[in-house]
């Protein structure tokens, strides 16, 4: 649904892009506030996928250490 918070960010980034280039095709230059509006957004958007990897890398690492302590276990025994 778009009002999902990762859909509304990916609304806001394709809308920003729609303005800019709609700009460029008029050869007007767009407004400081246009521009730093949409590379706030972008910037966000990385750190959000940054962040998301970095879970996705915990979550094997423990499970990874899950196996290893399984591992050791029934080896003890």
């Amino acid at each position: 649904m778009l009002w999902e918070p990762d859909n509304m960010k990916k609304f806001a980034v394709a809308s920003a892009a729609v303005v800019l280039m709609s700009l460029a095709a008029c050869g007007e230059q767009p407004a400081a506030e246009s521009n730093n509006a949409t590379n706030e957004v972008v910037v966000d958007e990385l750190a959000n996928a940054t962040n998301a990897v970095d879970n996705a890398a915990n979550a094997v690492a423990n499970a990874a250490d899950a196996v290893n302590a399984t591992n050791a276990a029934n080896a003890a025994e």
